[in-house]
């Protein structure tokens, strides 16, 4: 996707008064009456302008309903709001909260770790993963992370479930011994615009960590789109490479083999907004947190799959979710 030209928001230029208390935990997929958004969070002071804040997000389904579960609350809170969901890949997403040019995006852990800090080794414990990001990035950059929500949005490597019973494979380690005893029967389906083939964190690193290598022809490279077609159908191909919220899984009723070595980096979206605007409006990190709070795995999936196999927008799916969770009204 080419991403949008980013234009420079107005800067922001009130303090805001929090007069809300929030509840300490919101349970049960649904807020609590202190988690729900209202104008009286952002009330204003004097004649001081309207909180303004420019929402970014990359150019994928996920993404662009992050980007839109945030414009809805900022909205519900009486911010302004300017719409630069859709920008691109992560480097140009993250490039504009740097150069002021958005305020703040959803990021996912890992990609913080190994994109934008350059670090070589993923760390598999969530909450050990998010403070080191948190931690370094801070320093290195003043870039705050938020809570960030439970859902993990990483590699797996899915298959039919008949598939599955037919070659008896539950896990990547069992994948790795049908390699060596019926290696015509190991066929993986990959996309590689993310260079999933040799990434460090991808292919090589799987193979590495399981102590097997897929033989070059069994190796079968296609579209995005196909991707998990390909799987279901297991005519070209046994297994593929998956992202596991994509909402194909639910639609084509995909198994995931599991990761029994903890191999795939975790993927946590947490909203990243720059220390001085977190400074400012520090009330934004208790509005975020029980909505973070509720986006897991699961959660996150059924949204993609609302947008990619239901074909609703992803502003009328962040809406109906907020407001399903108690969240606005």
């Amino acid at each position: 996707m080419i991403p949008r030209r980013a234009i420079r928001p107005l800067a922001v230029l009130v303090a805001l008064a929090f007069a809300a208390a929030f509840a300490a935990g919101c349970g049960g997929g649904a807020a609590g009456d202190g988690d729900r958004i209202s104008g009286d969070q952002f009330r204003l002071s004097g004649t001081q302008r309207d909180a303004q804040f420019a929402v970014g997000s990359e150019g994928f389904t996920e993404q662009e309903v992050l980007g839109q579960i945030a414009i809805e609350v900022l909205s519900a809170a009486d911010a302004t709001v300017i719409d630069r969901t859709g920008m691109g890949g992560n480097e140009e997403v993250r490039q504009a909260l740097e150069d002021d040019e958005i305020d703040l995006y959803w990021e996912y852990t890992a990609t913080g770790w190994l994109v934008h800090l350059s670090e070589t080794r993923s760390i598999p414990d969530p909450q050990e993963q998010y403070e080191a990001v948190r931690e370094q990035d801070l320093k290195e950059n003043d870039i705050e992370w938020l809570q960030p929500a439970p859902g993990n949005d990483t590699y797996a490597i899915a298959a039919s479930e008949q598939t599955q019973q037919d070659l008896g494979v539950e896990s990547v380690s069992d994948l790795a011994r049908l390699v060596e005893e019926r290696p015509g029967e190991a066929t993986l389906c990959f996309n590689n615009d993310d260079d999933f083939r040799s990434r460090f964190d991808g292919l090589p690193g799987m193979e590495r960590a399981y102590g097997f290598q897929f033989p070059e022809q069994n190796l079968i490279e296609v579209s995005a789109e196909a991707v998990y077609g390909a799987v279901d159908e297991a005519e070209i191909c046994n297994f593929a490479v998956a992202f596991t919220t994509s909402g194909f899984i639910q639609e084509l009723d995909l198994q995931l083999l599991e990761d029994d070595r903890d191999f795939f980096a975790v993927y946590n979206p947490s909203l990243n907004i720059r220390k001085s605007t977190l400074d400012q409006y520090p009330q934004l990190e208790k509005v975020f947190t029980p909505i973070s709070r509720e986006l897991d795995t699961r959660t996150l999936r059924e949204l993609n799959y609302a947008v990619d196999v239901e074909g609703e927008s992803p502003e009328t799916v962040a809406k109906r979710w907020l407001q399903n969770n108690g969240f606005i009204e």
